[in-house]
C-alpha cells in the first residue's frame, strides 16, 4: 500500500540526513565533508562553501579551499569561525587553510556528546513519523477505507521500520563513537 512506502520514504531521508550530520562531525583526520553543514552567507542567501570553492585534503591533517571569488574569504572565514568544528583558518590570498588539530580527551568527550544528542533527535523524528502514520491508518479505519486486520497488519509493518531504522541510528552513533575514541 502507498501508506507504508511513503512512511517508509520519509524514515529514509531523515536516516540520510542523520548520516550526513554525522560524516561532517571531525575525528582526528581532514574530511572535505567536515565543511557540508556549514553555509556561507553570501549573494543574499546561505550556500555550501562547496559552492564557493575547491575543497582538498592535501595532507591528512589540512584542508584547503581554494576561494573563487576573493570578496567570499572573510565570509567563509567567518562562517568556519562560527561553527561547532572548533577550526583556525589561516587565510593565504585566496587560499584558506584549515589544519586540524588532535583532539583532546575534553573535545573527544564533547563531540561524542554531539553525536549521541544527533542520534536521539533522529529517533525522535523517526518516532514522529511512525506516530504519524499510525494517526493516518486510524483515519483510514474510522473512514472505513481499510479494515482492523489492515491496520494491525500495516501497523505492524510501521513499526517493524521504525525498529529498524532505530537500530540502524544506534549502530551509526556507536561506530562513530568509537572512530573519535581512537587516538
Amino acid at each position: 500500500m502507498f501508506l507504508d512506502k511513503n512512511y517508509q520514504t520519509k524514515m529514509n531521508k531523515t536516516l540520510e540526513v542523520f548520516s550526513k550530520e554525522l560524516s561532517s562531525l571531525r575525528t582526528g583526520r581532514a574530511n572535505a565533508n567536515m565543511l557540508d553543514l556549514i553555509k556561507v552567507d553570501v549573494y543574499g542567501q546561505k550556500m555550501p562553501i562547496n559552492q564557493l570553492g575547491t575543497i582538498t585534503t592535501p595532507e591528512p591533517r589540512t584542508i584547503n579551499i581554494q576561494v573563487w571569488d576573493i570578496n567570499n574569504i572573510s565570509l567563509v572565514d567567518a562562517a568556519i569561525k562560527k561553527s561547532e568544528l572548533g577550526l583556525n583558518p589561516q587565510i593565504d590570498g585566496q587560499l584558506i587553510r584549515l589544519p586540524i588539530p588532535d583532539l583532546s580527551e575534553e573535545r573527544r568527550l564533547e563531540l561524542k556528546k554531539i553525536v549521541r544528542s544527533t542520534g536521539e533527535k533522529c529517533k525522535v523524528s523517526i518516532r514522529n513519523i511512525r506516530r504519524e502514520a499510525n494517526d493516518e491508518l486510524k483515519k483510514l479505519l474510522k473512514s472505513k477505507d481499510i479494515t482492523e486486520d489492515d491496520e494491525k497488519k500495516f501497523e505492524k509493518v510501521i513499526q517493524d521500520y521504525t525498529d529498524n531504522n532505530i537500530k540502524l541510528i544506534d549502530e551509526k552513533v556507536s561506530t562513530k563513537e568509537n572512530d573519535l575514541m581512537k587516538i
